[in-house]
């Protein structure tokens, strides 16, 4: 018997939104950061994909609630280089992807630095998802299930799950788990400021805040 979802996916361009929600996806190079929000926002995966430079954007519409729900997900490169940049992107995020590579345990043991810049250049109020990726290649394991399951308690981060860009294991969950996390901490939160109306989350993109634009800024 086929799972009953409680949500739908809607196109890249759908052209309406009730809510908007910026999204920023952060790790080292390597990791598959780009891999897996294009396999999300775009079900493709290229095996020959080139790293990102500097912040690349993609957008997914997820209708949950009887709502429209956008996510504009900021994609950015893992090189030393670019991390000042990089920086700059953390502010009015509203949740940050932590990815690291089961098969590199560097990129695990880096996850600490992370969150440190995450949590110096942010809102103390931000959410903060931990993500295992390609487990695909489950035979170059270096970083056990465990271990990351252990460090997501340690920190008191609100999401882990170990997923596969190329195989698009969890992929689509992670960022629909994004979507219903924030609009419900959202309304929550709406309904305890009634003065707040039909007002929207600040962290709508404003109109000038492009995807040239942003590759003007990091390129």
């Amino acid at each position: 018997m086929a799972e009953t979802k409680d949500y739908e996916l809607l196109g890249e361009d759908f052209p309406t939104y009730d809510y908007s929600f910026k999204v920023i996806v952060i790790g080292n190079s390597g990791v598959g950061k780009s891999s897996l929000s294009i396999r999300a926002a775009r079900h493709t995966f290229a095996e020959n994909y080139f790293a990102t430079v500097g912040v690349e954007f993609f957008t997914m519409n997820i209708k949950y609630d009887n709502k429209v729900i956008k996510l504009q997900i900021w994609d950015t490169c893992g090189q030393e280089i670019y991390r000042s940049l990089i920086s700059n992107f953390y502010r009015n995020s509203s949740l940050a992807i932590i990815v690291f590579s089961i098969t590199d345990h560097a990129s695990f043991d880096s996850i600490d630095q992370w969150l440190k810049e995450l949590k110096s250049n942010s809102s103390p109020d931000i959410k903060i998802f931990l993500i295992g990726n390609k487990i695909d290649l489950e035979s170059q394991r270096a970083v056990s299930y465990e271990q990351g399951q252990n460090l997501k308690n340690d920190y008191n981060l609100d999401y882990f799950v170990e997923s596969s860009a190329k195989d698009g294991k969890n992929t689509e969950a992670i960022f629909v788990e994004a979507a219903k996390i924030l609009y419900n901490d959202y309304i929550k939160y709406k309904i305890g400021n009634p003065l707040l109306g039909r007002s929207k989350p600040n962290t709508k993109l404003k109109k000038e805040e492009t995807e040239e634009k942003v590759k003007k800024k990091c390129c």
